[in-house]
Parts: structure tokens; sequence; C-alpha cells
């Protein structure tokens, strides 16, 4: 059977320029804001027709920044230190025989927008600007939520939380609305698991900003805050 050519009906619009310090899930920091913003050929209000009853949608998206020749059976996880092998159809790796993501979203607006048409507005998305949307679909309570299933080796939260200090000079720098999320998304520790060093400063980019920090006995201090060139 052959099967039918994927198209990008929309693509995201996100503070993550980059794949570093995104949420390992969605969900995980309710505060950071997107955009669906829908390819020419989709911008029919007609195909959003009901949406609006809904709380959450999914968007099944694609792995964009993660595309690669070939594929493995196993992948080393983030979650267990990047050091132990698993099934890749067990993980949520972005390396996968067709690199598709799965994210559950908040939808908080539909717009109208004059001239890019309806426009998505949801929260706690995990994805970088620009990811390309393949398909939108409707979250179903009563068939989609299983609160009591066993989450195997993933663990039954998003991990632990850390402490974030950051000078009041520095994020004063912030812009207002955007403050909340950048907190959400360093206290859920944007460093790879298997880097420990607390002398080590890393370099998070979001809605505009390069963020300096290091992290020590479980608190992230963020060292420096610049504009990214423009």
């Amino acid at each position: 059977m052959t099967l039918p050519p994927m198209k990008s009906i929309a693509r995201i619009r996100s503070d993550f320029p980059t794949k570093f310090g995104i949420p390992r899930q969605s969900g995980l920091v309710q505060a950071l804001r997107s955009t669906v913003v829908f390819e020419p050929e989709f911008r029919n209000p007609d195909a959003l027709r009901g949406l609006e009853g809904f709380d959450y949608i999914w968007l099944i998206w694609q792995f964009s920044a993660s595309v690669r020749e070939g594929w493995s059976p196993t992948v080393r996880p983030p979650r267990l230190g990047g050091n132990v092998r698993m099934g890749v159809f067990a993980t949520r790796s972005p390396f996968r025989p067709n690199p598709i993501g799965l994210s559950s979203v908040r939808l908080e607006q539909i717009e109208l927008h004059p001239e890019l048409g309806p426009l998505l507005h949801v929260t706690g998305a995990d994805l970088m600007d620009g990811t390309p949307i393949l398909d939108i679909k409707p979250y179903v309570p009563y068939a989609d939520s299983h609160p009591r299933a066993a989450g195997g080796f993933s663990g039954p939260d998003g991990g632990p939380i850390l402490e974030v200090r950051v000078p009041e000079e520095l994020l004063s720098r912030v812009p207002l609305d955007k403050r909340e999320a950048l907190l959400g998304v360093l206290s859920h520790d944007p460093r790879p698991p298997y880097q420990q060093d607390p002398d080590r400063v890393y370099g998070l980019d979001f809605a505009g900003l390069n963020i300096r920090f290091s992290v020590q006995d479980q608190v992230l201090t963020v060292r420096a805050l610049q504009p990214l060139p423009k």
C-alpha cells in the first residue's frame, strides 16, 4: 500500500528559537504561550468549526530539527541519564523511523486574523519556533485521560523541580508577560540529565533573550541575561 504524502498544515510560533531548554513534555509549563499559524492552503475557518468547545487539543507535528537518515531500534532516554538503552517505541525520543511528535496543549483562544486567517493561541506547548504541524485533533477527556495508568521508567511526574534564583536587576529585563513562563522552564532543569557540573554555565535562548545560568544543590541561579542579536 502506498502511503499518501504528509503536508504541513501549520507552523507554531513559540519563544524557543533552538531545542535547548524546551520542556521535556507538553503541559509541564502551562504559562508558555504559543500560536499555531496555518499555512495559506488551510486558512479556512470552516475547518475549525466546533473546536471552540474543547479545552485541549492534540498537536501532531514533525521533529524538524532532528530528522536523520536511518533509525536505531534503541535510544538513550535523557530521563535515565543517557546511559541506558530502551526500545525506541518505549520512548518519546525524536530519533524515530518517522520523526513525529504528539503534544497535548490547552486551547486558550481562536482568533480570526485579517491577514493570517484563523490562529490558535495555546499554552503548555513543548515545540520549537517554526515546527511544522501535521494535524490537529480535539482532546476528548473520557477517552484520552488515564490518570491511574502506569508510566514505566518515565516516573509519576515531570521530575524534580529546582529552586530558581534571578537577581531583580536581571529579572527586570524580561518582559512581564514572559516571566512566569521563563521561571517555569528554568525550574524544570533545562540541562541534559547527564550534565551535572556545578561550575558549568549554560545558555538558554528564550523570548529574544540569552539566559546564562548554573545549577548547584538543586538551585538554579541566573548569572547573566542579554538580548539575542536580531
